[in-house]
């Protein structure tokens, strides 16, 4: 399978948008075999664009945190729920949980063959991070969603409780 262009791909999302998740762990082999060195995301540069279904003309938001940990590639970032309605519905699919995958795009620099198949893939260019249904790495998920709803109701309780001080 040469590519020039590949796509690999765990999320959570809050009502402000904002997502966490896995994007490749660290490990494991792909659904082709493909398995994926720490250090490979090194020369990562942000922010990276955050699509749908790897659709380059369907972005959504932004990844504008990036960071290799012992488990796995682990972003940060957020859809834009206020500035595009492609969005907001694409936030109602994490949160339903309809979509619940992420899936990375990149350029292979360096790979070698794994015995049994794939790849072990020791250097590449990151260049999307999209929101998938089916990620091509099983445990590439989204794993958090913050929820706005809660520091709204936190905010308006402590304005509650200034206005009963000033009283």
């Amino acid at each position: 399978m040469n590519q020039a262009f590949e796509i690999k791909a765990a999320i959570t999302s809050d009502d402000a948008g904002e997502i966490t998740g896995i994007a490749w762990p660290f490990g494991t082999a792909d659904r082709v075999g493909d398995m994926i060195e720490k250090g490979a995301f090194s020369g990562a540069m942000l922010p990276v664009p955050m699509l749908f279904g790897h659709n380059p003309n369907d972005p959504v938001g932004v990844w504008e945190s990036v960071e290799e940990t012992d488990t796995g590639l682990q972003v940060k970032g957020r859809l834009l729920v206020a500035d595009v309605a492609r969005a907001r519905e694409v936030h109602a699919l994490v949160a339903s949980g309809a979509v619940g995958g992420l899936s990375i795009g990149f350029s292979t620099k360096k790979a070698a063959p794994r015995r049994g198949g794939g790849r072990t893939i020791s250097a590449l260019d990151l260049v999307e991070i999209s929101l998938v249904t089916v990620p091509a790495h099983p445990g590439a998920r989204v794993t958090s969603k913050k929820a706005a709803a809660n520091a709204i109701a936190i905010a308006e309780a402590i304005n509650r409780a200034a206005a009963a001080l000033k009283h």
